[in-house]
């Protein structure tokens, strides 16, 4: 006999999901949490940024105001202060939700930190969170990540972005670490909100790992918003300065800067729990998530095989609906959507261009480059870019990459497509939405170039 048919280790995304879809099912389920419930995304990441996002994306609505002839009267001005209070208040009520939805799903919230002692030979697993041991017949790790604190000496004087998300005043200026989404999101949110921000990053274009098309715009919008890019640029040490901190570099130079953000990556929650982890700090999972424990599951950050909140709830479900249910049902990871939420926002399906052709397709690339119909009116530059990657051989559209206004809605919609297996025939023969930037989709009739996975270079261009 056990406590309990299931324990969830974490009450973020994930966790709170997989816990309740196995009540659904009739399990006797406990959830544990240290900190606040709702996890990462809803209270330190993605809903907080996003609130943000809204915040910034109204400093080019204003710029834009004028040209489409509203007369505006004193200069606005943005109160971090006012933000942080309505974003507190937001989030405190989501954590009430997320606690009334557990309730009411029968799952029990024990608050404290949970010290895991997985059942061997077929024992029970044990959990200890301060006095109380609970055993259970199943385990699901749902501990996340957190911001990387190890990757150069000094990093962890500087904040993380979730500091940066608690900030009631902003800085005079600001210096990033670090060319993935975080760095790339918040200095493009920050430079909006009338910070200078310097972005030092290793590599040549930010945004390692995505289509060479996007990483080459971000950079250019990111310079165009006034964001001082410094590729291949990193410091070699963080020091405190009288009330800043000195970032210090290879050629002895020395640049001193009242904040800093550590952007440097995420690290998941895998410590002390007793179980394998990889050289990534990951515990590894097989196609069912199962860890190397039988009866005891990891998902999401924790296993570091795609860090989204959508795979992480997605994650949860499948376990619980295998455990409780009789369901044979795996996680697909091969076209899942997401989104960065810098301005212009970027959204991406599928591979890469680099990684199709290394995985041995033949390509037909497909691209447009044009100035939005809103941005043109008044004058802007600001320009969106779209690319499709499609199987020179059977038609089948493989991905969708585009960076511009409402990118991360569109390319939702299109990878239903993309699961569903559409050919680039398909979307020739879906009528457009008129005068729409989404239509470009489905006009873009001749390709680009015509990519041979053997050579890696264009057949024909």
């Amino acid at each position: 006999m056990t406590d309990f048919d299931l324990v969830t280790l974490g009450a973020g995304s994930g966790g709170i999901a997989a816990a309740r879809r196995a009540a659904l099912h009739g399990a006797k389920v406990a959830i544990v949490e240290g900190r606040r419930v709702g996890g990462t995304c809803v209270l330190r990441g993605c809903v907080p940024k996003k609130l943000l996002v809204y915040a910034a994306q109204h400093a080019d609505d204003l710029a834009e105001a004028r040209g489409y002839g509203w007369e505006l009267g004193p200069t606005p001005t943005f109160s971090m202060a006012r933000w942080q209070q309505a974003k507190a208040a937001e989030t405190a009520r989501l954590e009430g939700v997320y606690r009334q939805l557990l309730a009411a799903s029968g799952v029990e919230l024990i608050e404290g930190w949970a010290h895991l002692q997985p059942g061997r030979d077929g024992a029970p697993h044990a959990v200890r969170v301060g006095e109380r041991r609970l055993t259970a017949r199943h385990v699901i790790v749902a501990t996340g990540s957190r911001p990387s604190g190890d990757t150069l000496p000094g990093i962890e004087l500087c904040a993380s972005s979730d500091d940066l998300l608690d900030l009631a005043e902003l800085p005079a200026s600001a210096a990033f670490i670090g060319g993935g989404y975080i760095a790339v999101e918040f200095a493009s949110l920050f430079a909006r909100l009338g910070v200078p921000v310097c972005l030092y990053f290793r590599d040549s274009l930010p945004l390692r790992g995505f289509d060479p098309m996007l990483r080459a715009a971000a950079a250019a919008a990111l310079q165009a918003a006034g964001v001082e890019l410094h590729p291949g640029v990193v410091p070699q040490r963080v020091m405190k300065g009288d009330g800043t901190l000195l970032l210090a570099f290879g050629d002895d130079r020395v640049r001193e800067f009242p904040w800093v953000l550590n952007a440097t990556g995420r690290k998941p929650n895998a410590a002390g729990l007793g179980l394998a982890c990889d050289g990534r700090g990951a515990i590894p999972v097989d196609d069912r998530l199962q860890t190397e424990v039988p009866g005891v599951y990891a998902i999401g950050d924790v296993t570091a095989r795609k860090p989204l909140t959508p795979v992480a709830i997605a994650e949860g479900r499948a376990v619980a609906d295998m455990l409780f249910a009789g369901s044979d049902r795996t996680v697909d990871l091969r076209r899942v959507a997401s989104a960065t939420f810098m301005l212009p926002p970027i959204g991406t399906v599928g591979p890469t261009e680099p990684e199709a052709l290394a995985a041995g397709h033949d390509l037909k690339v497909y691209e447009t480059d044009f100035r939005p119909m809103r941005s043109a009116f008044v004058g802007s530059d600001a320009r969106s870019r779209m690319k499709l990657l499609v199987d020179a051989h059977d038609d089948t559209v493989l991905a969708v990459h585009m960076i511009g206004p409402d990118a991360p809605e569109i390319v939702q919609s299109l990878a239903v497509a993309l699961t569903a297996g559409a050919t680039k025939a398909d979307f020739d023969r879906t009528i457009a939405v008129h005068p729409t930037a989404a239509e470009e989709f489905v006009l873009m009739r001749e390709p680009m170039r015509t990519v041979k996975a053997s050579s890696g270079g264009p057949a024909t261009g």
